[in-house]
């Protein structure tokens, strides 16, 4: 691949894959707007181990409670980590269910402009349709186990591109009462093993394969993705502190309004 195009993979993949705007999405469409061959799911991937690292190193306070709330239950004792902890697993478990069946019988079907199109705009509308009338006075600890659920149910509509994980899982917080801060929080949280799986296992392929060229590729991508994502998830938790996801929303009803007309104008 030429560098260019790994720059503007990786750029794309950071700003967007935290933010409630849909980074799949985006991938699907640089091919498509450009002329460029579809970068395949190898570097899809690597793009987003790059931008997990941003959200690891983000996140780590509450990965660190995680941690200690691991080794507080190996001594039988319960705490606030061990629950976020298990939270997080418990809502993990549906999307890597639903992403292996996806993955086993055609997981290339939805890679689609159209389907980006669609997507972008409908869920756009959800999330500024919650986001305004939804209460705004739960924070993580007041979910519980059901409330983690129903929100990794929500994410496995991620895995249509164009409805954004971050989107749905922060809407689905939303939904629940949690403030704007606190269901990012948990939306990042859950990021973390949902791609840490996936690139696992196209990690493994890229080894075995021994495609030298393309780790290398992978591995810039990565770099790239993981700066451009840590800038982006500052920048959207300091705004969600103090404002709404209204300019999300906003975008998304452009963006996939915009390629609608691409799309359909004669």
């Amino acid at each position: 691949m030429i560098f260019m195009h790994l720059v503007v993979l990786a750029v794309v993949q950071g700003v967007t894959e935290f933010l409630p705007i849909s980074s799949s999405g985006h991938l699907i469409l640089v091919p498509a707007l450009t002329d460029w061959p579809d970068q395949g799911r190898m570097i899809d991937v690597a793009v987003h181990v790059g931008s997990l690292s941003a959200v690891m190193v983000y996140c780590w306070r509450p990965l660190g409670r995680m941690a200690l709330g691991l080794v507080t239950a190996l001594r039988g004792r319960g705490s606030a980590g061990l629950r976020l902890l298990l939270q997080t697993v418990l809502a993990t478990l549906p999307v890597v269910a639903a992403g292996f069946v996806v993955a086993r019988f055609g997981g290339d079907l939805l890679r689609g402009v159209e389907v980006v199109a669609w997507a972008t705009l409908g869920f756009g509308i959800l999330l500024w349709l919650v986001d305004r009338s939804a209460m705004t006075v739960r924070q993580i600890d007041h979910i519980g186990y059901r409330g983690a659920l129903f929100i990794g149910l929500a994410q496995v509509l991620a895995l249509i591109p164009g409805t954004s994980r971050a989107g749905i899982t922060m809407t689905a917080g939303r939904i629940l009462g949690m403030e704007r801060a606190a269901a990012a929080e948990f939306s990042l949280l859950m990021a973390i093993p949902a791609i840490l799986g996936a690139g696992a296992l196209e990690g493994y392929d890229l080894a075995r394969a021994g495609n030298w060229a393309l780790t290398a590729d992978a591995l810039i991508a990565a770099g790239l993705a993981f700066v451009s994502a840590l800038v982006a998830v500052v920048v959207m938790m300091a705004w969600l502190r103090r404002a709404s996801f209204m300019p999300f929303a906003v975008y998304r009803l452009l963006l996939g309004g915009g390629l609608l007309v691409w799309i359909y104008w004669p």
